[in-house]
């Protein structure tokens, strides 16, 4: 049977008390809708559909090519808003799995099994619930004497008994999808003026056809998100999974509690993480590091046995043993070489610096394309603006740059060479040459042996 998946993501969120559409705030590094997509997708094998309205154009432009879109204008029910894909998908599919887009939590098995339960259903429908004490606004399940669901029930319109059930309506949905766009185009309107999708439970019990329950044991999977206090929630119940999931793969996080990894992050065996460390999105850690304490690493790749100390990396690439901090910055572009050190408040922004090169502290290192085994001593600056455009600064392999010296770009220091402690560099220096003073000027040449970095 093909199945296809379709998720709200209409509503307004008013209790977001937001400008940003709620569906596009953020759990675990990623809009939450974004994570329902996923679900949904992986459940059904196939594109889902996203009926939109609130934020639409925002919320388009974040699903781009991972669901088809269609509009629904007017907030007029979630029985309305299934209603918005009839056009597309009515006799293209059998079966039509429906969640929510603020439902972050639910996993891809979850909904697998939601749509085993209604293939096996002689019934139309097949649903999610939960049993509960902590009813957090949801729907009560009715069944009868049998045990057999015959209603649901919404909490603001719930008698005292009914409001003393515990079992939960969570939400998600799977329909025989003929039977559905049939019967939704019989729903009564509600008092409030719009068309629920749960009446469809009771119109098909109603005329003897059998409802399903799939009773999930997992509550932490059922949090929806209608106000910040909420997505705390669920921000907390993702990372935790996520953070369980690395150390099943061999990664040590010494204060689970404090290290914040977003989803997607992947990270080698034998890695420790740091307490009050930030691994964000699009970000690799590879074996065997050591990374924090308070350690921020947005977008960028690390190699195989780093240390990042008490430093912030974004869009940085740091091949395999480099050390870094404490209290570094690696700008977007900055690319470390096998064995770099960059030392305490050192910055690299659009930089190569080769292998085994060595970046002294309080140095900053801009448009700058560094060779191997160079040694950069404390306080260097690479001065690359001149008020209206960058400059490049070219260092050759095994040169050694004295501390406090300002080269000024564009400016070419030669293979070997060395410059004197506070030289302000407005010259290329040629290979195997000591440059002095300010401005620097040439002074000598050097023997090969006396100028090994060290």
């Amino acid at each position: 049977m093909k199945t296809t998946a379709i998720v709200l993501a209409a509503g307004q969120g008013v209790r977001m008390k937001s400008n940003l559409p709620k569906v596009l705030h953020a759990v675990a590094g990623q809009p939450m809708i974004l994570h329902a997509l996923e679900a949904a997708r992986q459940a059904t094998s196939e594109k889902p559909v996203v009926v939109i309205g609130n934020g639409a154009s925002q919320v388009q432009q974040v699903i781009a090519d991972s669901a088809t879109c269609v509009l629904q204008e007017q907030q007029l029910g979630t029985g309305h808003a299934v209603r918005q894909a009839q056009g597309l998908l009515a006799g293209k599919t059998d079966l039509l799995l429906v969640t929510y887009a603020d439902m972050p939590l639910l996993r891809p098995e979850t909904l697998k099994k939601l749509v085993r339960t209604q293939k096996a259903n002689s019934g139309p429908i097949s649903m999610l619930t939960v049993v509960s004490a902590d009813t957090r606004g949801f729907g009560r399940v009715l069944r009868n004497a049998e045990g057999s669901v015959q209603a649901i029930v919404e909490e603001a319109v719930a008698s005292r008994r009914e409001l003393a059930i515990s079992e939960l309506n969570v939400g998600a949905y799977c329909f025989k999808a003929d039977w559905l766009w049939h019967t939704l185009a019989g729903i009564k309107v509600s008092p409030r003026g719009e068309y629920y999708l749960t009446d469809l439970v009771q119109a098909a019990t109603s005329t003897g056809l059998r409802v399903a329950a799939l009773v999930l044991d997992n509550l932490v999977e059922t949090i929806g998100v209608n106000n910040r206090q909420q997505m705390a929630e669920a921000e907390s119940a993702m990372r935790w999974r996520i953070n369980q999931a690395h150390m099943l793969n061999g990664v040590t996080l010494i204060d689970p509690a404090s290290s914040y990894i977003d989803l997607g992050v992947h990270i080698g065996a034998d890695t420790v993480i740091w307490p009050n460390t930030y691994l964000q999105s699009g970000s690799t850690i590879g074996r065997s590091c050591s990374i924090g304490p308070n350690t921020i690493i947005r977008s960028s790749r690390v190699g195989d046995g780093c240390r990042v100390l008490a430093s912030v990396l974004e869009g940085a690439r740091l091949e395999d043993d480099v050390d870094v901090g404490p209290f570094a910055r690696l700008r977007r572009g900055a690319h470390l070489g096998k064995g770099v050190h960059i030392g305490n408040f050192g910055e690299v922004k659009d930089s190569t610096l080769g292998a085994g090169t060595k970046m002294g502290h309080f140095s900053y290192i801009g448009d700058a394309t560094i060779g191997s085994n160079v040694n950069i001593g404390a306080g260097t600056i690479t001065c690359n603006f001149d008020g209206e455009q960058k400059h490049a600064t070219q260092i050759g392999d095994e040169a050694f740059i004295g501390s406090d010296s300002m080269l000024v770009a564009p400016v070419k220091i030669g293979k070997r060479a060395r410059t004197g402690a506070g030289a302000v560099v407005t010259k290329d220096v040629p290979p195997d040459t000591l440059a002095v003073g300010m401005p620097a000027r040439a002074i000598r040449k050097l023997e090969k042996k006396n100028v090994k970095a060290k």
